[in-house]
């Protein structure tokens, strides 16, 4: 299913992406390929399929339509947390959480391939999210308490202020409860890429509100690149 050049390439596609998808496989209004095509198409740069309780086959069944898409559209494929799944799957990602395998584990079962993506919710773990061998990119948050992450506070912007101030090179998400109306905020206290969920998979028009979030992205990323820090 992959539709890299390698890891170089998968390495620079992750350096240009700026808004990160996390969905479920919309089972309910059975709407996955067409919802897809239209928030791809709209500037959504990864998408995750990221739906609890999954068999290993439903899940491989849902993500052949994800790759499928992002084939059509040039986007990264993104598994959360089974490195068994990513593999069968060829994913470009796995994103593991804090309590999920090491990413040393991950790797010896994945190969050289995919790229691997690490959480982080608090200073000390994006900390050391930033210097872990073997991860490629993190995330940080959630910066708001969201319905996806049922019991885990709010960080607020001050995890993404910290993270800004390590002034990595790595690259990094912010994550949690951002909707467009907290955006700039979370761009003026250092983020330059994000992951949404709710913002998008629950919008009256998704194709709109990704266009939204990818155009605000796109300018902020040009300002910066304009008068650098």
């Amino acid at each position: 299913m992959r539709h890299d050049g390698g890891v170089t390439d998968l390495r620079s596609r992750l350096a240009d992406a700026r808004l990160y998808l996390c969905m479920d496989g919309r089972r309910s209004p059975g709407d996955l390929a067409a919802f897809l095509d239209a928030v791809l198409g709209g500037g959504v740069d990864i998408v995750q399929l990221r739906e609890k309780g999954l068999e290993a086959g439903e899940e491989l069944a849902l993500l052949e339509v994800f790759a499928a898409a992002c084939r059509r559209h040039g986007a990264l494929l993104a598994v959360n947390d089974r490195a068994d799944v990513a593999l069968a799957a060829g994913a470009d990602i796995l994103h593991l959480g804090q309590d999920d395998l090491p990413v040393t584990v991950a790797r010896r079962i994945l190969g050289p391939e995919p790229l691997i993506g690490r959480s982080s919710h608090d200073p000390a773990q994006a900390s050391a999210a930033a210097t872990e061998d073997g991860v490629d990119y993190f995330c940080a948050g959630p910066v708001w308490a969201t319905p996806t992450k049922p019991g885990r506070p709010g960080t607020g912007l001050s995890l993404v202020s910290h993270v800004a101030s390590l002034g990595v090179s790595l690259p990094w998400f912010a994550i949690g409860g951002i909707g467009l109306r907290e955006l700039d905020d979370v761009l003026a206290a250092g983020a330059t890429r994000v992951v949404v969920v709710r913002a998008i998979t629950e919008a009256d028009d998704p194709a709109a509100a990704t266009r939204a979030f990818a155009d605000r992205l796109a300018s902020h990323s040009s300002l910066a690149g304009a008068n650098p820090k």
